[in-house]
């Protein structure tokens, strides 16, 4: 014999399973009514959607089966208690038995078989409620994520793919076309991708859904948008590169002339270079002088080709053209004044080494050491060396150190005997060397007569 309840047991059962009935009715009503559920059941689905929303549509039936039994057995449970204010044993006993054992279940396709076997007291209406509850977990789940999706991605791909026709039509204008230029093959392939993935998350939202990890809230997670921001940063790229060729229109004219002036001074510096060749050649004996190239002829080609791509319109071709044109213009200028500080070298050694006797000579003079006739012919000799073509530098310099270090002694001396140029120098003499000394530097005590100073070398 089952469980008889009192009269207020069986009053508060009633209530609560009928507060409970109300509330599995609203949440079964909304998800009805939900957006997810409607659009779900009018697209045409593939792939996980399809596989997931078949089996939510055969738990939804469940649920609602579910729910009308036990509806049904609820009101049969109403209408016993309503046949007396004190209900008899008879009503009692009828009421247990109603409200203790459980409703019919759903369907076993969407029913777990272990809560059908729920035992103890209220655990059939409990069982009930535990399938109705995890059931509309479930698919809820896939109205929420399908729902998201569709929410979240086609709108945002319609925009993307607006974005992108101006952009292939503003490419279309300026050459950037597929098979002609890389954006152009770009442009094809990602609205490619675009129409492809517009397709894919219209048909397979769920494949596009990322769930929460850990969270046992229904729909918790995020749509999945890494093609669709790999897809926007590819459009980015390719902005960039139009616009960087909407510029090379805009700025073509002005940097050709600029790339004709530059090949212009290297040309003309180049020139110059070769013309003081020659004449280091004729004025400086035993210097070696660095041959001088010729114009670069493959510049001028290009430069002659990038005009005709601005003539034609080609502005795809003339972009990466101008850029490479004006770094090798730069380089080549670049290598013209090289060529001419490396030619004209000699000539700055013999004009710094006129310098420092003409200084060496007039402080010479203002103590009157000049009318000396031993510094004077050093004097000379070193002049003579340095005005007469061709001159020999190692030997000038030698004859201007000699003339240092003579009138250095001189100075120091009050007026006594020169040294010899062989001579070590001194005190007095080595200190005014130092304070005289130029670029060229003076050779050591000992040092062969025929080697230059230090700085000769580095020259």
């Amino acid at each position: 014999m089952g469980l008889v309840l009192s009269r207020e047991e069986a009053d508060r059962r009633l209530a609560r399973l009928g507060v409970e009935h109300e509330a599995i009715e609203t949440s079964l009503l909304a998800l009805q009514d939900h957006a997810g559920r409607r659009l779900l059941e009018g697209a045409e689905l593939v792939g996980t959607t399809a596989e997931r929303w078949t089996a939510a549509e055969r738990e939804l039936t469940a649920l609602w089966a579910c729910f009308e039994e036990w509806g049904k057995r609820l009101e049969d449970a109403r209408a016993v208690r309503a046949r007396r204010r004190f209900p008899g044993p008879g009503e009692l006993s009828e009421l247990a038995e109603l409200l203790e054992e459980p409703p019919a279940g759903p369907p076993e396709t969407a029913d777990p078989p272990d809560t059908a076997d729920a035992s103890g007291p209220s655990g059939g209406w409990a069982a009930a409620v535990e399938r109705l509850n995890t059931g509309y977990a479930r698919v809820l789940e896939v109205v929420v994520a399908a729902n998201a999706v569709w929410s979240a991605l086609p709108a945002r791909i319609d925009l993307l793919a607006a974005e992108l026709r101006r952009l292939a039509e503003l490419a279309r204008s300026v050459g950037v076309r597929p098979g002609e230029h890389p954006a152009g093959d770009d442009l094809a392939r990602v609205t490619e991708e675009l129409t492809a993935l517009r397709a894919e998350v219209l048909t397979d939202p769920l494949a596009f859904w990322r769930r929460a990890e850990g969270s046992g809230t229904p729909g918790a997670g995020r749509p999945d948008t890494e093609r669709y921001d790999r897809a926007a940063r590819l459009i980015e790229d390719i902005r960039r590169e139009v616009e960087a060729v909407i510029a090379v229109r805009r700025d073509a004219e002005e940097r050709l002339v600029r790339l004709r002036d530059i090949l212009s001074r290297a040309d003309r510096t180049l020139a110059e270079a070769r013309t003081a060749r020659g004449e280091v050649l004729a004025r400086i004996a035993a210097s070696e002088v660095p041959a001088v190239t010729g114009p670069a002829s493959a510049l001028r080609e290009e430069l002659t080709a990038a005009a005709e791509y601005r003539r034609d319109a080609q502005w795809h071709r003339l972009s990466p053209l101008l850029d490479s044109l004006e770094e090798r213009a730069e380089q080549e200028l670049e290598r013209a004044r090289d060529s001419l500080t490396a030619v004209t070298a000699p000539l700055a050694i013999r004009a710094e080494l006129r310098g420092r006797l003409d200084a060496y000579r007039a402080r010479a003079g203002r103590s009157d050491a000049d009318a000396d006739p031993e510094l004077t012919r050093h004097y000379d000799t070193a002049r003579r060396m340095l005005w007469s073509a061709p001159c020999d530098l190692r030997a000038a310099e030698r004859a201007v150190i000699r003339y240092r270090m003579a009138a250095a002694e001189r100075l120091a001396g009050g007026g006594g005997t020169a040294a010899s140029p062989g001579a070590a120098p001194g005190t007095a003499s080595g200190t005014a060397s130092g304070t005289a000394s130029g670029t060229i530097g003076t050779p050591g005590a000992g040092e062969a007569p025929g080697t230059p100073g230090d700085s000769g070398k580095e020259r």
